[in-house]
């Protein structure tokens, strides 16, 4: 079966169910402190399974683009070396918010798996939690009772909390799961060792195709349990590991998701992509998994930049970087390409999934251009990089030593983005070795550094007076008014960086919360008796968060918010800005611009736009004439809520990675010249 029939066949199979089949979120994640992408099928709905956002659909069905590369889930280095880890992966999903749980759940994907895709159910083995004495949870018997009905109990094996306790992260949603594996070896070894001693046991033969997670707890701060608001279902199929098995290959790569970009990359470097020869040749095994590497690193590069991330020096950005040089230091070292090379697979890849993502169409140019200028900069870093080696190996000698120290290597790593086996394979040309300890050394000095600046210790919420999570935190007041009463909902303490703070929640409120790039409002909470500096206003799911450096003396009182009103007014005069600017560059370099981000503060804009070249100072001088002619002519702005599906038919831009909801604000300055979706506030 073709890949694009797989997909096809799940959601296909999952709408006759009566789930709502709904586009993969974008892979790259705005107004979420605790993620940069989406590392999981579950992510996107995380404040539905918390009781923070209603309920549209009780079934859903997608298939959700994640990318993992940092944090818990760390697949980066395993990428290419083994044969089933990827940065960037499709997962396969079927959802219950409060409707269907074990029952339901457990019989569809069997009937999927045997019946539609008619896999073998002698090679198929399941695992049910075993129970955690910690967590004071038993055996999921009734998970196992199920089972019992379609497999034998043989194969029916229990896991611990780590291999069957689902947890996005050390807080948040979670509950116990029931993964199903496939057992993919010969039919001798099969005989020889059974399928239940190599399941969930790193064989690469043997491994979990789907994984269904039955959400019912909720992960506090101090690590105790709570019971969700509903009980819901969360499942996750690897979408290539799942082609993998029902086009019988030995490795993911070996399927048509990956051949494709394979057959490219032999074209571009003249070499062979022969996976049954690297065991025989240690060459062999260079050329695969830099090729596996290459073809894996342009599908994360690829749907980030369709996402609206572009590369940069920090964030998400710099992740993506990361992995882009990596990509181009394995094709410059193990495959011998001098010259940029990752952007010639874009087309490939475009074409390949283009039906079931179409960002890949409407964003090939730009994520062609974008690559390709990123591959030229990386390239000239390498020269650089190679002069800066040959001159420490120089100086080596020089001094009559004979290792390059740890330090040098970490540098050349750092700021050359050089491997240490590349480093070691150039000194050895010099007659040198390279001190691999002092280099791992300063790796995990950088790895702390890392770590304890991005630190956050959060607490638990506290609900004030009795009051429900669900009582307020969304309603916002501030597009008409900067100053309302208000009431205290829920706090909780954050110490980040050293520094100890509150967020307050509350029924309703003026404050802008920072989105958009626009900054969160500051401004008071004040009573006749007591004041309270709000110092910046955020989004987390959904729910408007107010950052102050001291609590109440008393929560059960009604507040006055105000906002600081010269700050916002000089804000929206920078935002109103942001969109003539907008206007501006697509009328001067083209309709080919958009917006990929932007920071709009009192004091200034920046403004990031898709553009293939270097603007020129003549250009620059048109795109300041055309916004200083519009401000000047006083244009009133329109800002009219409605239906998205009206917003687009009156032409309105919408910036691709955004999501959006049914009811959005269109605002309008001059409807021939600035028409855009936009949540912010402006003059």
């Amino acid at each position: 079966m073709e890949s694009s029939k797989v997909r096809q066949a799940f959601l296909d199979f999952f709408k006759s169910k009566g789930h709502e089949i709904v586009p993969s979120s974008p892979m790259v994640v705005k107004n979420d402190p605790t993620l940069m992408f989406n590392n999981s099928g579950m992510a996107p709905f995380k404040d539905l399974f918390l009781g923070n956002a209603p309920i549209k659909f009780p079934r859903v069905a997608d298939t959700q683009k994640c990318l993992r590369v940092s944090g818990k889930h760390n697949d980066l280095e395993e990428v290419g070396v083994d044969t089933y880890h990827h940065t960037m992966f499709e997962m396969l999903g079927n959802w219950s918010f409060g409707d269907y749980f074990k029952k339901d759940a457990i019989t569809w994907a069997w009937e999927l798996l045997t019946d539609v895709y008619k896999i073998d159910k002698d090679r198929l083995y399941v695992t049910v939690f075993e129970g955690s004495t910690d967590d004071g949870l038993g055996f999921d018997q009734e998970a196992y009772d199920i089972w019992k009905q379609f497999i034998p109990e043989e194969r029916i094996l229990r896991g611990n909390k780590k291999d069957n306790f689902w947890e996005m992260g050390d807080m948040g949603p979670c509950g116990p799961c029931s993964e199903i594996h496939y057992d993919g070896r010969a039919d001798e070894e099969r005989a020889k060792i059974s399928g239940a001693s190599r399941v969930n046991n790193d064989d690469p033969q043997v491994i979990e195709v789907w994984n269904n997670v039955f959400m019912e707890f909720n992960r506090k701060a101090d690590g105790s349990l709570e019971k969700l608001p509903a009980q819901h279902v969360d499942t996750g199929m690897g979408f290539e590991r799942l082609v993998r098995v029902l086009q019988k290959k030995q490795s993911n790569y070996d399927t048509d998701v990956f051949t494709p970009l394979l057959n490219k990359m032999e074209e571009l470097s003249g070499l062979r992509y022969k996976p049954e020869d690297e065991d025989k040749h240690p060459k062999q095994l260079i050329v695969n998994i830099a090729m596996r590497v290459i073809a894996d690193h342009i599908r994360a590069i690829s749907f980030s930049i369709a996402d609206g991330q572009l590369p940069s020096n920090t964030g998400a950005g710099y992740v993506i970087r990361r992995i882009l040089r990596r990509a181009i230091r394995y094709g410059y070292q193990s495959l011998n390409l001098k010259e940029p090379f990752m952007h010639r697979l874009v087309p490939v890849l475009s074409h390949q999934l283009g039906h079931a993502f179409p960002e890949l169409v409407s964003q090939k140019l730009l994520i062609e251009k974008v690559i390709k200028e990123e591959e030229i900069a990386f390239f000239r870093t390498l020269e650089n990089g190679l002069k800066r080696i040959d001159q420490v190996c120089a100086n080596v000698i020089k001094d009559k030593k004979q290792v390059v120290d740890g330090t040098t290597v970490f540098e050349l790593y750092d700021t050359f983005g050089f491997p240490i086996d590349l480093t070691s394979l150039i000194a050895r040309g010099y007659e040198l070795s390279i001190d691999e300890e002092g280099f791992q050394k300063e790796l995990e000095k950088q790895k702390n550094r890392s770590r304890e600046a991005t630190a956050v210790d959060t607490g638990d919420w506290v609900l004030v007076d009795g009051r429900k999570a669900d009582e307020g935190g969304r309603e916002f007041l501030g597009y008409k008014q900067l100053e309302s009463e208000a009431k205290i909902i829920q706090y909780r303490k954050v110490k980040a960086k050293g520094k100890e703070q509150f967020q307050l929640v509350l029924d309703k409120t003026p404050f802008y919360a920072e989105s958009g790039g626009q900054v969160g409002d500051t401004g008071i909470l004040e009573t006749a008796n007591d004041k309270i500096n709000i110092t910046d206003t955020r989004k987390e799911n959904g729910i408007i968060i107010h950052f102050a450096d001291k609590l109440p003396e008393n929560f059960s009182q009604t507040f006055v918010a105000k906002v600081d009103a010269q700050k916002r007014n000089l804000t929206e005069n920078n935002h109103s800005t942001t969109h003539l600017m907008h206007a501006a560059l697509r009328q001067v370099l083209g309709t080919h611009v958009e917006q990929k981000g932007s920071l709009v503060n009192e004091e200034y804009l920046r403004f990031d736009f898709s553009h293939f070249s270097k603007v020129t100072d003549e250009e620059i001088k048109g795109i300041e004439a055309i916004v200083n002619q519009k401000i000047r002519e006083n244009i009133p702005s329109d800002i009219k809520e409605m239906p998205i599906d009206e917003a687009r038919k009156t032409g309105a831009m919408a910036l691709f990675g955004e999501k959006y909801g049914d009811l959005v604000r269109v605002v309008t300055f001059d409807k021939k010249y600035s028409i855009e979706l936009c949540g912010g506030t402006h003059v």
